[in-house]
């Protein structure tokens, strides 16, 4: 059906042609491509790539063949199984490893798998280092190594509890005041590798737990995107159970969504804003965040009397701009929470706990911090794109139409109006342009949402 090659990795839907999905010959493909680029920087030595997937159907198949090549093209391989998108990237740096690859979709849907590549900081691929191993990926005359100079597994071992340790060693992470608050949390971890680490994490902070969909078995109970209309079950049992609160994961674990007490979303938007009010609270610096983020976490950063940064769409893009102005927190408003005295890179674990420390330190329900922040509305829609589509002609005269406006053309076209914004742009995971809008009420923000939209159309019927 579909294979994407991007900032955001190698993904695809599996089974069907070659060259079109993520199938076998691909997965080899690639991460040959990727170890050649690895090798390259080793000066000689033998490199060694930490390997990690969700708990996707097709994971053990994909990393089997991921761990194969690697070996095949001379690589020592540590392999940590079952293991969040955030935990392969900690392993990488806690083993000084060579690079990584995360066999993860993330939010898609059960059909699809991806080899997500990081360096030897533990962090995604530059565009330009993708585009040099997309390159080597076109190679054909790469000649294998002998079999004297095979890699080895190194080891199989899981690296979840190290990660969590890890979190919980963290200064701003109040391990004592959580514990003596005993939350009673339900956790939502969508039948993937979040089911073995979250209720983990929370059992260390003397939780009650209630867990929902934390059978790993990668059949997901419900759509993987943690958006409101996918998580009224957890609402229902939040309300029912009489629990503090409701914590939701994508299937590899680097985004993170809570629910109040009542049932109501804390809205995923939320999760960065909060987080970075605490951490700000402790350490006054800038924050970052992408432009399809709130504006709220600008008006929280200001509020502390410290500077708002955007950045292009992707991890990459927002890790680039917070080490450029040296961010003390900073993430996508997705629900990604990136905070660099752990590590540059989207993890739910230290969003959690940074999150439950805060809550615990004011004394507040959830529904009460939530009414701390200023009331934003997000309406994230989308159009898909077919080959007669010129997009970049579409959103170049788009961006002329509102030349009069604040219009940032850093990734697509994001036009700040006065009372509310709209961003468009192409989506780096799916054929898709994305329409993202922002008002101070749900309707006006579905209503720039579909004025856009028309326009949009309009442009291209033309």
């Amino acid at each position: 059906m579909t294979l994407i090659k991007s900032i955001s990795g190698i993904r695809g839907t599996i089974g069907g042609p070659q060259g079109e999905n993520l199938t076998p010959p691909d997965v080899v493909k690639f991460t040959t491509a990727y170890v050649r680029f690895i090798a390259a920087r080793c000066s000689g030595r033998r490199p060694t790539v930490v390997v990690g997937r969700d708990a996707r159907i097709s994971g053990e198949s994909v990393s089997g063949l991921v761990e194969g090549s690697l070996l095949a093209c001379g690589a020592d391989v540590i392999n940590v199984g079952l293991c969040t998108t955030p935990g392969t990237e900690m392993a990488v740096i806690t083993y000084k490893a060579d690079g990584g690859i995360i066999i993860t979709a993330s939010h898609n849907p059960r059909q699809w798998n991806a080899l997500k590549l990081l360096n030897a900081d533990g962090e995604f691929l530059t565009d330009a280092e993708g585009k040099q191993v997309l390159a080597m990926a076109d190679e054909e005359d790469y000649a294998y190594p002998s079999v004297d100079t095979v890699g080895h597994v190194v080891s199989r071992e899981p690296f979840n509890d190290r990660h969590i340790a890890q979190v919980l060693a963290l200064p701003a992470v109040d391990v004592e005041a959580v514990r003596k608050r005993r939350f009673k949390v339900v956790v939502d971890a969508v039948n993937s590798v979040g089911g073995i680490v979250m209720p983990k994490l929370l059992r260390e902070l003397n939780c009650e737990v209630i867990e929902l969909n934390c059978d790993p078995t990668g059949e997901f109970a419900h759509n993987p995107e943690p958006l409101p209309q996918h998580l009224t079950e957890i609402s229902e049992v939040i309300v029912r159970e009489k629990a503090d609160l409701g914590i939701v994961v994508d299937p590899d674990v680097d985004r993170l969504a809570f629910v109040s007490e009542d049932g109501s979303m804390f809205v995923e938007e939320y999760t960065l804003v909060a987080v970075a009010d605490y951490i700000l609270s402790l350490q006054q610096g800038p924050t970052v965040s992408n432009l399809s983020s709130s504006r709220a976490l600008r008006d929280v950063t200001e509020r502390h009397g410290c500077t708002y940064h955007a950045s292009a769409v992707g991890e990459v893009n927002v890790t680039t701009k917070m080490k450029e102005v040296g961010a003390v927190i900073g993430g996508e408003g997705n629900g990604g929470v990136i905070y660099p005295e752990l590590h540059y890179g989207r993890d739910a674990l230290v969003g959690t706990a940074l999150f439950l420390t805060y809550l615990a330190r004011k004394g507040m329900t959830m529904t009460q911090l939530r009414a701390t922040y200023p009331a934003y509305y997000a309406s994230k829609n989308k159009i898909e794109l077919t080959p007669a589509i010129d997009v970049d002609k579409v959103l170049r005269e788009i961006k002329a139409k509102y030349a009069g406006e604040r219009v940032n053309d850093i990734d697509g076209v994001k036009i700040d109006f006065a009372e509310n914004w709209v961003h468009l742009r192409k989506s780096n995971t799916e054929p898709i342009i994305r329409v993202y809008t922002e008002a101070k009420s749900m309707e006006e923000a579905d209503a720039l949402a579909q004025r856009f939209i028309k326009e949009l159309e309009e442009i291209v019927k033309k």
